[in-house]
């Protein structure tokens, strides 16, 4: 009976296994959408005979397809052959004759797209009520906003229509729906997801994002979606990893006393202390930190520049025909209007001052854990309000596409109010795999139902112990962010980690020759060595050996003792090399030797 049926990855792939059609399949969804009754999940639905007709096409079953007969769902800023793109905006639609890249990764793979979701429009917004379209409703309970930009992404999955969805996220879209419909959100590392074919919001902060019903869906849709594309001049040629068990302690920042913001929210406040407690049971080491540095960069997102960035996408428009333009989104856009290109750099500048104001405190951790969002707010509050709820829905979000993190929203269990719980991972770019481990400790650990469905969350199967599709890897010169030879980490799918130092058992040399200069660590025994700073990146192994080959004696890589005892690949100088060399152990830093030399950075 499908009606019971829980429209997981793997529920449906032992249904199909089974016997059972993907004819069934979307019948059943349609009965589902005829239960639920809202119209205004959808701005495009697909005909129903069209959708069995593309199911027939993909013939017998097949589980080397990975994602044979699994309905899944698009925001509608994201193109679908043949299906009007809106960004709910009629007078902006067109009709693309090809699908955007990572619709045509999943269609590939099997999936069958049922639709095009309801958004706020052009993307601006965290609510999901900006719409000419009708909002629609929470899953949950209709009296919340739905949550946005991606509002009906959020709702289909929320109701258990579709497996997953997808959205796009710049400063919270695939993640604040996710809280508010009991929900998992995606966001992955920039340029990981093709935005080919996705009508842009902020271009350079932009990137598709997934919603499903627990985090292993989540994660195998990404998986099927991403890749690298050369027509999109910000995909990045990432590997992705597969989750393999984490060993504790991981250090996980949370906001301090003084800084965490609720709104007044005290039941908020409750569930997310209980949820920190769950991860201080697990053995994480939890570091409460200051987050007014955070909270400064996520004002930024609708300051000078990204401001700007929205304004390019529709700036014909506004021209043309202003009144096309839902009222609030016009009055935020338009701001852009009043600004000069002096008043975007000076706002790069002031984001490159914060960045560097938090890399401290960002590079003594593994991961953050903050709520998805601060409070809950009514659709008539909205009405009431509908510029500052917005902008309270993105207190723990707007900042981490400015900082090129990656992030999962994943449920808690239920608060004392029964409103659903949610807390989200944030990691440096590349530790998606890291962030949605920990998620899945959350589903373990916490009783909830799938969405607004009566279904429990299954328990994650256990998580195999196994290498790494990367290697880390300490890098003390001119490797390092913005020095001369970084590109060579980053055009092989580099990723930074954190600062670090060496334990006190290293000399420092700066070596004869160049340009560029370079240094050279060289381990001692005795008490005349120091700790000696570090950049720690995180490298494909199979880009390792490229690298490798272009590291000139006497350099060379091998075992890096680290301040905290532990040890990780890296840079080292063989001791004949060291000959005309200058001993800048004292230092204990190449860029303060830079400084000193009054050398290019």
């Amino acid at each position: 009976m499908l009606h019971n049926l829980p429209f997981t990855l793997t529920a449906l792939r032992e249904a199909y296994a089974s016997g059972t059609s993907p004819s069934d399949v979307i019948d059943e969804i349609f009965a589902r959408l005829d239960a639920v009754n809202d119209p205004n999940i959808f701005i495009h639905l697909r005909d129903r005979d069209n959708l069995k007709a593309e199911a027939a096409a993909l013939g017998a079953y097949d589980p080397d397809m990975p994602l044979w007969g699994i309905p899944f769902a698009a925001k509608d800023n994201i193109d679908v052959a043949g299906i009007e793109t809106t960004a709910a905006c009629p007078a902006y639609a067109y009709t693309p004759d090809k699908d955007a890249f990572v619709i045509a990764n999943l269609r590939a793979a099997g999936a069958l797209v049922i639709g095009k979701t309801n958004l706020d429009q052009f993307a601006t917004g965290l609510v999901g009520v900006r719409t000419p379209y009708g909002a629609p409703l929470n899953a949950v309970d209709p009296e919340i906003v739905p949550g946005g930009s991606s509002g009906g992404s959020g709702v289909i999955v929320g109701h258990g229509i579709v497996t997953f969805s997808l959205g796009t996220d710049t400063a919270g879209s695939g993640r604040v729906p996710a809280a508010l419909n009991n929900i998992v959100g995606l966001k992955p590392t920039l340029g990981a997801l093709s935005s080919t074919g996705v009508v842009p919001a902020c271009r350079t902060l932009d990137t598709v994002s997934i919603f499903a019903l627990t985090v292993d869906d989540a994660y195998e849709a990404f998986a099927v979606a991403r890749g690298f594309d050369t027509l999109d001049a910000y995909s990045k040629p990432l590997v992705h990893e597969k989750l393999m068990a984490i060993a504790m302690p991981l250090r996980i920042g949370v906001p301090d006393a003084r800084s965490i913001e609720f709104f007044g929210d005290h039941v908020q406040q409750a569930a997310f202390d209980r949820d920190v407690a769950l991860l201080k049971a697990k053995g994480v080491t939890i570091k409460y930190i200051d987050f007014t540095p955070l909270y400064a960069i996520a004002n930024m997102l609708y300051e000078g520049a990204w401001v700007a960035e929205r304004y390019t996408v529709i700036d014909d428009l506004l021209a043309t025909n202003p009144d096309a333009i839902h009222p609030v989104t016009r009055q935020i856009i338009s701001h852009a209007e009043s600004m000069s290109a002096a008043d975007a750099f000076k706002g790069i500048y002031r984001l490159a001052d914060l960045k560097r104001e938090a890399e401290p405190m960002l590079a003594e951790l593994d991961m953050m854990c903050v709520p998805t969002i601060p409070t809950f707010y009514s659709v008539t509050d909205l009405e009431a309000d509908p510029v500052m709820p917005n902008s309270n829905n993105g207190t723990y979000t707007n900042f981490v596409n400015l900082l090129n993190m990656c992030a999962i929203a994943v449920p808690t269990a239920p608060r004392s109010d029964d409103r659903p719980g949610s807390v989200t991972l944030i990691a440096a770019a590349g530790k998606d795999a890291g962030v949605a481990v920990i998620a899945r400790g959350f589903e373990a650990d916490c009783s909830r139902t799938l969405g607004a469905t009566f279904h429990p969350v299954p328990t994650p199967s256990a998580l195999p112990m196994g290498a790494s599709d990367q290697i880390e890897l300490a890098v003390c010169g001119a490797h390092m962010t913005d020095l001369p030879l970084n590109w060579q980490l980053t055009d092989l799918g580099g990723t930074f980690v954190r600062k670090a130092v060496t334990s006190e058992q290293y000399k420092f040399y700066a070596l004869a020759g160049g340009p560029p200069a370079r240094p050279g660590l060289v381990r001692v025994d005795g008490t005349d060595g120091g700790a000696i700073a570090l950049e720690i990146w995180s490298l494909p192994k199979t880009a390792f050996g490229t690298f490798m080959a272009g590291i000139p004696a006497p350099l060379g890589i091998g075992t890096v003792e680290l301040s905290d005892g532990s040890s990780v690949k890296g840079f080292i100088c063989e001791a004949n090399g060291t000959k005309g060399a200058t001993d800048i152990t004292n230092l204990g830093d190449w860029r303060s030797f830079l400084a000193q030399q009054d050398l290019p950075a």
